[in-house]
């Protein structure tokens, strides 16, 4: 259902009473889960102290186009741009107005500033030196996709923030005024002038501590507008609901899939890059740019395998792969062709 909940939403119990998603206080998936407790730590910590390949950290430095604020408040604003400013973090210039998806700008994906997955690059660009922002869309609260130190950053420079029901609470209690927070659970949208924002399923699962497993909402997300019609995936296991996603709001002209940090023991919540491909088949989705890679060592693969594996099966399905480098300006109007830049750096 289309709504209009400027603020209204955000520490609003009822909605979250009354999703179809919830249950018993807690979200919930379609697809029956295997077990994520303790018992299934025994042989990811088995798999991780024995298995891991190695490089799991670039050896050589991963290539970035620095981006310059002059730069972006000068993109023609008849044309759609994209920027990957690493790992699933991707700013859109669309109808003349910038979008971010899942900003993630601080150092280290983790609760705590001196430990955690590293970064291997910088970002392309600053929080500071980032123009005005129409609105961010965060897909859940796992610490690689909802920074802290981010949203308190970018507060000041966004018009709204949109985001899966559950997660408002949290921006509001970092600073975020009440008014500025929309909350949204699967199905429903947005229209904000001329792009209608959408939140679709996926199946994945959410907390930022041991206490708030699932009290949030996980999703992926639509942005349409009379030109282009956008896809992001979040995070997800490969499930039947990108089909329905395809059929209910496809075909897409791109569409930012997850490709990373993906192993045999946790398919229900992360796509191995087999997967991927399908779910973009499955969602009609135009280009294919891989994302959640080659930032953040949040696998046991090499740094460079979700590259390697996503070109290989693109080009078995016949699929229109791009992975532009970190910073690369593209233009949805002009798509360039692709580029292995990677394979440089091993």
């Amino acid at each position: 259902a289309d709504q209009t909940l400027k603020g209204a939403a955000p520490l609003s119990q009822s909605l979250i009473e009354k999703s179809p998603q919830s249950e018993g206080g807690v979200f919930k998936n379609k697809a029956k889960m295997a077990d994520m407790g303790f018992m299934a730590m025994l042989p990811m910590a088995k798999e991780a102290l024995f298995n891991k390949q190695q490089p799991a950290v670039p050896e050589k430095a991963i290539p970035v186009v620095p981006i310059t604020q002059k730069q972006l408040l000068e993109l023609p604003s008849q044309n759609t741009y994209f920027f990957k400013l690493g790992h699933s973090t991707i700013l859109v210039f669309i109808e003349g107005d910038f979008w971010l998806f899942d900003p993630v700008f601080s150092e280290r994906a983790s609760p705590v500033s001196f430990a955690g997955p590293a970064r291997f690059h910088k970002t392309p660009i600053t929080i500071e030196e980032l123009p005005p922002i129409k609105g961010v869309i965060i897909s859940h609260n796992h610490y690689d996709h909802l920074d802290k130190d981010a949203v308190q950053k970018l507060s000041s420079k966004v018009d709204n923030f949109y985001v899966p029901l559950g997660i408002g609470s949290d921006l509001v209690k970092w600073g975020t005024p009440k008014e500025k927070v929309i909350e949204l659970d699967w199905h429903d949208s947005i229209k904000v002038g001329d792009v209608k924002v959408i939140a679709t399923p996926s199946q994945h699962f959410s907390g930022r501590a041991l206490s708030d497993r699932d009290k949030s909402l996980w999703a992926s997300w639509v942005l349409k507008s009379p030109r282009h019609n956008i896809y992001f995936s979040g995070d997800s296991g490969y499930f039947s609901g990108f089909k329905k996603i395809g059929d209910t709001y496809g075909p897409f002209d791109v569409s930012f899939i997850e490709t990373g940090a993906y192993n045999k023991l946790w398919p229900d919540v992360h796509m191995d890059p087999k997967d991927s491909v399908q779910a973009f088949v499955d969602l009609r989705g135009g280009i294919l740019v891989p994302i959640h890679n080659s930032t953040f060592d949040l696998g046991l693969h090499t740094w460079y395998d979700p590259l390697e594996q996503i070109l290989k099966y693109s080009k078995e399905r016949k699929v229109n792969l791009l992975a532009p480098k970190v910073g690369e300006p593209v233009n949805l109007d002009e798509v360039q062709a692709l580029e292995t830049w990677w394979k440089n750096l091993f």
